[in-house]
């Protein structure tokens, strides 16, 4: 025999199943429904008022003359500027390239003061010999994962300059630096 709390809640159960499936019916009220009004495409054009169908015209294209022979490209060196000549030749002057004097491509210099793993480190470093008055920088600018920081003052052309400075860049910042030329395409 089931007992009473068995009884009680299965009746609740009941109760509750009906409510779920019946009320929101009751408590909805009239239903409205709605139909999309929508204008059918015509199966045949519309006939004009003389009962002829409207005639679309037929694209205007241009002609154009063509050379008979085909056109050629020219480049001279010693003209200045960009012509075409009446034969329908572009003569086009390429732009010139200028070699590096001799000397400038090595004539930089650095001192290098340490190779860093932690990039706060170096940015640290750097901003202390910039207050006091250095010309300092850490390369590289972007660094990757697992690049190194390499914290330099300079550049300058004098190395006597530089050289100078080496005991008091020690001084400041207890690193022994170290003299190197400065490239700058690779930094």
């Amino acid at each position: 025999m089931a007992s009473k709390f068995q009884s009680r809640l299965v009746g609740t159960i009941i109760l509750v199943a009906i409510g779920v499936i019946f009320l929101p019916d009751l408590f909805d009220g009239k239903k409205q429904h709605y139909q999309e009004q929508f204008a059918s495409i015509p199966l045949q054009p519309e006939i004009g008022e003389e009962g002829e169908f409207e005639v679309i015209p037929e694209p205007e294209f241009a002609e154009v003359d063509l050379p008979p022979e085909p056109v050629t490209v020219v480049i001279d060196e010693p003209e200045a500027s960009n012509t075409v000549s009446e034969r329908g030749t572009v003569k086009v002057e390429p732009a010139p390239v200028t070699q590096p004097k001799v000397g400038n491509r090595d004539s930089g210099w650095v001192v290098q003061l340490g190779v860093f793993r932690n990039f706060d480190n170096a940015n640290q470093l750097v901003s202390k010999l910039r207050d006091a008055g250095y010309q300092a920088h850490v390369f590289p600018k972007q660094p990757q994962q697992g690049d190194l920081a390499r914290v330099v003052v300079g550049p300058d052309v004098s190395k006597s300059k530089l050289s100078t400075q080496l005991k008091e860049l020690e001084k400041l910042t207890g690193l022994k630096g170290r003299l190197l030329r400065f490239n700058p395409l690779n930094p």
